[in-house]
């Protein structure tokens, strides 16, 4: 029996102590709204501005097929046993034929602060260096953007240089 090109890509579940990563959700539709909003999160992902609906549910849809698409896993960051979402984390693909792979994430502002984003990173990391066997991960993040910065380097992660103008974020290219 064939794969249905529309089914949703099926993710483990990750434990993330206080939190549980699991895949996006129809009902997600309030976390890419909080995303939309912020000033930043728009910029450094592919959260729809202006954000509507329609436009809610196909990120959401997107996101349900990143791996089947070749793009990588991304989940929804959840507490309240994966009831409550507050954040998004990738590990994305791209690279990974040269055996690296790269970790992405947000927060929505009101629940910064809270240790989501460490919990996730440490779940995905371990879940891509043990049962994935990727042999190297990598984060990217603008040099003042402390609080990711922070995140990063408590998860085990070291700066190894600054990129010049490395990606463009919003209009501007960036280090």
């Amino acid at each position: 029996m064939a794969a249905d090109p529309d089914a949703p890509d099926l993710l483990p579940v990750l434990d993330a102590g206080a939190y549980t990563l699991r895949r996006f959700e129809p009902g997600d539709l309030g976390l890419v709204r909080a995303a939309a909003a912020d000033p930043r999160i728009p910029l450094i992902s592919s959260v729809p501005v202006p954000y509507s609906e329609e436009a809610g549910r196909q990120f959401i849809e997107r996101q349900r097929h990143r791996l089947r698409d070749g793009f990588g896993y991304s989940f929804v960051i959840a507490e309240d046993a994966g009831r409550s979402a507050v954040g998004s984390i990738g590990l994305w693909l791209r690279d990974i034929d040269q055996g690296r792979a790269s970790i992405g994430y947000w927060v929505v502002g009101a629940s910064r602060r809270r240790g989501a984003a460490s919990a996730a990173l440490g779940a995905v990391s371990r879940w891509a260096l043990g049962p994935l066997a990727i042999p190297r991960l990598e984060i990217f993040v603008e040099p003042g953007n402390e609080p990711s910065v922070r995140t990063a380097l408590a998860g085990g992660f070291a700066c190894e240089g600054l990129l010049r103008s490395w990606q463009l974020v919003g209009r501007e290219r960036r280090d």
